[in-house]
């Protein structure tokens, strides 16, 4: 009974006419860019951040995690149209996707991916709703010393997801934590690595990282790489699967929504882990596994289910621990500091309008995707015809302004061109971005719990390993830490990662 209170108290909050426009634009906004390539939702996210700020918490909050699920619906359409994914998570859609469409069945692989996101959305979000409040009753119980392990076993499996090299992925986790520390030691009110510039007290600015790293970044790897598309829009005439396509639908779509509802909750790459894992099982368990890569219906119906599942689901470590799950997740965080809310388990408490009206969100938003998106599918093609030269200019012009109106400081501005840079040289090092991100948001939260658990315990460091919850956490990032290390792990990991970006 408490639980359907809370949900209607979360419909109640969601369907407000203020949050139910916020909704539909944050779900309009990320269908947008996950259709057109090369944008992406966190650099989305990051650039419109500045224009959350204006709002009420909780309708900035449904409005971004609009863009981010929007998104993954979105990336779906270039997959499919085009072969070319508008996120990266709809990489393994596009395999056998992208070939219905040039069999003429393109419309039936539109039809089955926005399907299967929406019941995937659906069912995860159930998820949400019902084991993210016993998980804020069990953080309550946290200390310092247990949030200090929970954030180092969070960082541990960012590496472990992040593509390419773990030494690679540890490196930017480390940079992530050095630039957090960046600004006024909490306890002494010292200055740390400000370069004499006073502007950077209070630290860097997160958004003018975020910005830097992910849009300003991917502007200029998408210049490099700009090339003609070939959208297959001719055969596009029949949209409703049949009734034998239904029938294939359901253990595919089935499967992919339980593996990313488990996987999506892993920090780093869950997602994107779960669409490739979902697309490797229905290979395994099909009758007909040479169909796959050949225009195969489970092909796009596993893989499209599990991608949203894992997005939906990545919500539960955000709102109940105050952990990012991946880059969208910590740009959420970063957004609800700059509300006044702190994360964690205490929001489901002291915020229960936030709380549920999100979750509720989520249903309204999914179904809102469903009914707009393949009605709006002939919009989404002919803006696949838009040069993205046209493009970059506003996309630059947004994130500068943007950056600007959060504090009216011009040393942001010149974070974002260093953090653009820095962003486009790592992504020709192959050094991914966001272990670097969740570094950033969570090395001031590190720290603090660290320095906090050494004076509870009057500089014992054995606290950590003596408080069973606190040893059990560090023991678990241990063992993820040496298993991605093993030969046949790393092996593996490449294999998985390469396909999973083919």
């Amino acid at each position: 009974m408490e639980l359907l209170g809370n949900l209607a108290l979360g419909f109640s909050v969601a369907s407000s006419l203020a949050n139910l426009a916020f909704c539909l634009i944050g779900v309009i906004l990320g269908t947008l860019i996950g259709v057109l390539p090369g944008i992406g939702a966190t650099a989305t996210i990051a650039m419109l951040l500045p224009i959350t700020f204006q709002l009420e918490p909780v309708s900035s909050l449904i409005m971004l995690a609009g863009i981010y699920y929007g998104a993954q619906y979105g990336g779906s359409t270039t997959a499919i149209l085009i072969n070319m994914p508008g996120e990266s998570s709809s990489a393994v859609t596009a395999i056998d996707g992208y070939q219905m469409a040039r069999q003429g069945r393109a419309g039936t692989a539109l039809a089955t991916a926005a399907l299967g996101s929406f019941f995937a959305g659906t069912v995860a979000t159930f998820l949400v709703a019902i084991f993210a409040p016993p998980l804020t009753t069990v953080a309550l119980k946290f200390g310092a010393a247990e949030y200090f392990s929970l954030m180092v076993m969070g960082l541990v499996m960012s590496v472990a997801l992040a593509h390419g090299s773990v030494l690679k992925a540890l490196a930017m986790v480390v940079l992530g934590l050095l630039l957090g520390m960046v600004g006024t030691d909490i306890y002494t009110g010292t200055p740390r690595f400000t370069m004499g510039i006073t502007q950077y007290a209070d630290g860097l600015n997160f958004v003018a990282v975020a910005v830097g790293v992910f849009g300003i970044a991917e502007i200029l790897r998408n210049l490099e790489d700009e090339h003609d598309r070939q959208v297959m829009t001719k055969n596009i005439n029949r949209l409703f699967p049949t009734r034998q396509e239904f029938r294939q639908m359901v253990g595919p779509v089935l499967r992919g929504t339980g593996i990313g509802s488990v996987l999506g909750i892993l920090p780093g790459g869950g997602a994107i882990l779960a669409s490739f894992a979902s697309y490797t099982i229905e290979k395994k368990v099909s009758d007909r596994p040479e169909e796959f890569g050949k225009g195969a219906l489970a092909g796009v119906a596993g893989p499209e289910s599990a991608n949203n599942a894992g997005a939906q689901t990545s919500f539960i470590p955000l709102l109940t621990l105050g952990i990012p799950a991946n880059p969208v997740m910590a740009l959420m965080i970063g957004a609800m500091i700059i509300q006044g809310i702190v994360p964690g388990p205490n929001v489901v408490s002291e915020q229960p309008a936030l709380f549920w009206g999100i979750v509720a969100s989520m249903w309204i938003g999914n179904l809102m995707l469903v009914v707009l998106n393949l009605p709006l599918i002939g919009l989404w093609v002919k803006l696949l015809s838009v040069p993205y030269y046209v493009l970059f200019p506003i996309i630059m012009a947004m994130c500068s302004i943007g950056v600007y109106s959060v504090a009216s400081n011009a040393y942001d501005l010149f974070a974002v061109a260093f953090f653009g840079l820095l962003g486009y040289v790592m992504s020709k090092l192959r050094c991914e971005p966001a272990p670097l991100l969740l570094g950033f948001v969570l090395g001031p939260l590190l720290e603090e719990n660290l320095r906090r658990a050494m004076i509870l315990s009057r500089g014992d460091p054995m606290t950590f390993l003596t408080r069973p919850i606190s040893a059990t956490l560090l023991g678990l990032s241990l063992v993820v830490l040496v298993l991605v290390f093993l030969p046949q792990i790393r092996k593996r990991r490449d294999e998985v990662f390469t396909e999973s970006d083919a």
